[in-house]
C-alpha cells in the first residue's frame, strides 16, 4: 500500500515542524534581508561585510583590524583579506598609530568617505518595502530582540 502525503493548496511547503524556531524565522528574514541589501547597493558594488566594515570605521576612530573582527565575528585571516580588498579598492588605508607604533588603525579615505555617504543614505530606506508588514513599533522592536539574543543591547537610535 502506498502512502501520500498532499502539499498545501498553494504548493508551498509544509514548513510547521520549523516554524516554531527562532533561529530559522531569523534565517529566512536574513535571506530575504540579503536580497534587499544586494538590490540596492548594487550600483556601489558593496558586500554586506565591506558596508558593515566601512560604518564601523566611519563611527569608530582609531579603530583596529581586531577590533572590527571581533565586533563582526570575523576570523583575522578573512579579517586581512576583506582589509586589502577594500585597500585595494581605495576605501580605507592602515596607518600606523602616534601613540604606538606597532598598532595600525584602519581609517577611511576621502573615496571611502562618500562610499559611507552614499551607502549610509541609501541604507535609510532601503528596507522599507521589504518591511511594510511591520509597524515602526514593531520594526523597531524586532531590531531590539534581535540585538538582545546577539547580545548586543538595545539599538542606537
Amino acid at each position: 500500500m502506498q502512502t501520500t502525503t498532499t502539499e498545501p493548496a498553494t504548493g508551498e511547503l509544509d514548513a510547521s515542524r520549523l516554524t516554531h524556531l527562532v533561529g530559522y524565522a531569523a534565517s529566512r528574514a536574513a535571506i530575504e534581508m540579503r536580497k534587499v541589501f544586494t538590490h540596492h547597493m548594487a550600483a556601489l558594488d558593496l558586500k554586506i561585510v565591506d558596508f558593515s566594515i566601512l560604518m564601523l570605521v566611519a563611527a569608530n576612530p582609531e579603530v583596529n583590524q581586531k577590533r572590527i573582527g571581533q565586533a563582526l565575528d570575523i576570523s583575522a585571516p578573512n579579517m586581512a583579506v576583506t582589509l586589502d580588498r577594500l585597500v585595494e579598492r581605495g576605501w580605507v588605508q592602515r596607518v600606523r598609530s602616534d601613540k604606538d607604533r606597532r598598532a595600525q588603525h584602519i581609517h577611511l579615505t576621502a573615496k571611502g568617505r562618500d562610499v559611507v555617504q552614499r551607502a549610509e543614505k541609501i541604507s535609510l530606506t532601503m528596507e522599507d518595502s521589504a518591511l511594510r508588514v511591520l509597524s515602526a513599533a514593531e520594526r523597531a522592536l524586532l531590531i531590539e530582540l534581535l540585538l538582545k539574543v546577539v547580545g548586543g543591547g538595545p539599538a542606537a537610535r
